[in-house]
């Protein structure tokens, strides 16, 4: 009887309940539900918006989805207002856990706050080259937390952020600068040699046109007239296009008669021999 008793109790609480706040709980459903689609209505409307004034990819989704979360919060504080409850209190229960979780996450926080400070000041976009921490390669994505870079060999580099936010960064956007040299002999004409170089490197398509390569002399060595050699070429076939344009350009020089020099030197000894007494 007294399991009886207890379960009608227990029946009479729900009953009671439902009657009271049957509204409140199909008004909190109906809110849920209503926000969270506009919610997604609205991050994708922003960010087709920005799609459509040529902002940043990265950037127009970084938005989109800021307006959603934001529009799920107004949302979420609607649907407990329902109930008649109030949110002071859960305000300051989570800005106490944000402060005491600051600490323990210190390191990914200050990721994000980087990731952000990319995104909004755009330092680099969605397939530029860019060089920073001793790596090099083409963005894939920027996250909030990292930067995700690949190369010509098909590796992926995680970059976290904050490696990223106050260090020296070169940006290159969709090509990489190919700084080499080559040696000829003194006794070749350089002038001839460069334009011989030059028509070399215009026969390769990938060496860029502009801007326009630089080739000139770079430097007079103890056997031969260094060269120097300046491109630009596509960062994804950086090593191709480099080995393709060293064996291209020694080519040329062989065929137009231009000697490349191996390193010599000329030792002379200069004193008199000295003859020792000969002993019996």
């Amino acid at each position: 009887m007294q399991e009886i008793a207890a379960l009608q109790q227990v029946t009479t609480l729900i009953v009671n309940f439902l009657v009271d706040y049957s509204f409140q709980i199909v008004g909190a459903i109906l809110i849920l539900i209503i926000g969270g689609k506009v919610a997604a209505w609205l991050g994708a409307m922003v960010t087709r918006v920005c799609e459509r004034r040529k902002l940043d990819l990265t950037l127009a989704r970084f938005l989109g989805n800021a307006t959603k979360i934001l529009v799920l919060v107004f949302v979420g504080i609607a649907a407990i207002g329902k109930f008649g409850i109030s949110i002071a209190p859960f305000v300051a229960a989570l800005g106490a856990l944000a402060l005491g979780g600051s600490f323990a996450i210190q390191g990914p926080l200050s990721n994000y706050g980087a990731g952000l400070a990319i995104i909004l000041s755009r330092p680099f976009v969605v397939g530029n080259t860019i060089t920073v921490s001793g790596v090099s390669g083409v963005v894939e994505e920027i996250r909030l937390a990292a930067t995700i870079l690949s190369t010509e060999d098909g590796e992926v580099i995680t970059i976290p952020n904050k490696q990223i936010v106050g260090e020296i960064l070169r940006n290159s956007h969709a090509n990489k600068v190919v700084e080499t040299s080559v040696g000829i002999a003194y006794g070749d004409d350089p002038q001839r040699a460069v334009a011989v170089v030059e028509a070399a490197l215009a026969e390769i398509p990938e060496v860029c046109r502009e801007p326009k390569p630089q080739v000139g002399i770079q430097s007079f060595g103890e056997s031969a007239i260094i060269l120097g050699l300046r491109y630009w070429v596509p960062t994804r076939r950086y090593f191709e296009t480099l080995y393709r344009a060293n064996l291209a350009v020694h080519e040329a020089l062989r065929r137009a008669g231009i000697t490349i020099p191996f390193p010599q030197r000329e030792v002379r000894l200069r004193g008199e021999t000295q003859h020792l007494p000969r002993q019996n």
